[in-house]
């Protein structure tokens, strides 16, 4: 009995501690959201904590309990959208064993961001290059489909981590094109990025083409980043 007495205490005392982490991890995701909204405006330089507690919906000492100044909830907002698009990725090629695949898809799909989620692509194209050194987000999927592609044969790769800059480059490019015309760049325009980068890659033009245009996923999975 008095095990089970125990066993209810401690029960007890873990609810209500499990009900101030969901909160206190629903207050740190809205400061990350509103955070997210600045960046993507370009106005995150100029706003001060209040704006950002104010956007946010929650109190402005709420602020440093999670974070120490808005450069640490910056750099916080733009590694969860890195990560978040990542894993996406992954699960949306994980049916995918060619590398070339899986390199091209994550391309295709990435490009396509800016009619999806124009927000997560004015994150990317503003913050993105700056994180291409991170040991989480797209940065670190890309290198390593860039190295599995290399191994099995398929790519041509000097310097893989300059073959990642040039990607990185190339993407952040077309979706700034997609952001400022979006008339201009379409679902075939995404597809040609990526055959194009392929071809950088050592494939050949009617394999970079074949890859590059293969049915995708679902797209619209996009819109959960």
């Amino acid at each position: 009995m008095q095990y089970l007495e125990s066993v209810a205490t401690s029960s007890e005392r873990a609810e209500p501690v499990s009900r101030v982490a969901r909160r206190k991890a629903q207050t740190r995701q809205k400061l990350i959201d509103a955070a997210r909204v600045l960046l993507a405006g370009d106005t995150a330089s100029t706003a001060s904590i209040q704006d950002i507690t104010d956007a946010a919906d929650v109190g402005f000492g709420s602020f440093y309990n999670h974070f120490t100044s808005k450069t640490e909830l910056f750099e916080a907002a733009v590694r969860q959208v890195l990560e978040q698009l990542g894993q996406l990725l992954d699960t949306l090629s994980i049916d995918a064993d060619d590398p070339a695949v899986t390199f091209a898809r994550s391309v295709r799909l990435t490009a396509r961001l800016a009619v999806a989620r124009p927000q997560t692509a004015q994150v990317l194209v503003r913050h993105g290059m700056a994180y291409i050194d991170a040991d989480e987000g797209l940065a670190p999927r890309a290198l390593r489909d860039i190295e599995a592609g290399a191994a099995a044969g398929l790519f041509t790769v000097g310097d893989s981590r300059l073959a990642l800059a040039v990607t990185a480059g190339a993407l952040l490019a077309v979706l700034h094109m997609s952001l400022v015309s979006p008339d201009k760049v379409t679902d075939a325009t995404c597809d040609e990025a990526a055959e194009q980068l392929l071809r950088m890659l050592g494939v050949p033009l009617d394999e970079a083409h074949r890859v590059a245009t293969a049915p995708l996923p679902d797209v619209s999975a996009v819109d959960e980043v």
